[in-house]
């Protein structure tokens, strides 16, 4: 039955056409053009719905450690600030993006349509008032580990395309989830051994 409905379905979404072609003036041939176009701008677009959500994430935590607490050189709600801001930023620089491109950023791309579903059952992790705040992050770690790794994409992907202002405008937003992620994984390593060595009761 999903082989049949797998050749029978059609595809999630579609890319709407940019306001302006900006973007394609550096790519030749109609069809190519156009192809490349799509794929920047719903890597784009998807990056954009993961940031969104990244603050909601982030959002969850705070509250979750606000009324949980942390342990020995875990998260702070300071760097859980520091870090949604990050993402805050991260999603109106998109933003500007998209719009210098002639894109429109209220567009729902496909795979921004994707990474919504895919988010789905991590912000259910995280907002759920039921998980502690070690399970919280396992689940947020799931987002940052795609996160970076897309954020890589999205770079090389630029410079791929021949926007080099855009790979370099990037850049700074891949270093600051790249720290996201080793920061979070570098706490759970700390929770574990914290409850190894008997300091923490572990609870699952």
């Amino acid at each position: 039955m999903r082989r049949q409905y797998a050749g029978e379905v059609g595809l999630i979404g579609h890319m709407p056409a940019p306001a302006s072609l900006r973007v394609v003036e550096n790519v030749g041939g109609a069809v190519l053009r156009r192809h490349k176009v799509h794929l920047l701008l719903d890597k784009l677009g998807e990056r954009l719905a993961f940031e969104r959500t990244g603050v909601r994430l982030f959002d969850a935590l705070m509250a979750k450690l606000e009324a949980q607490g942390s342990w020995d050189r875990g998260p702070t709600l300071e760097e859980l600030a520091q870090f949604r801001a990050d993402e805050a930023h991260h999603f109106a620089l998109l933003q500007d993006v998209l719009i210098n491109l002639g894109a429109d950023p209220t567009a729902v791309t496909p795979s921004a349509d994707l990474a919504g579903v895919e988010l789905a059952g991590i912000v259910q992790v995280v907002s759920d008032p039921r998980t502690t705040l070690p399970q919280a992050l396992h689940a947020h770690l799931v987002a940052e580990l795609v996160d970076s790794a897309s954020w890589e994409q999205l770079v090389g992907l630029a410079d791929d395309f021949g926007e080099a202002a855009l790979a370099h405008k990037l850049r700074e937003p891949l270093a600051q989830e790249l720290r996201h992620r080793d920061t979070v994984t570098t706490w759970l390593k700390r929770h574990a051994a914290l409850v190894v060595e008997g300091t923490l009761k572990y609870s699952a």
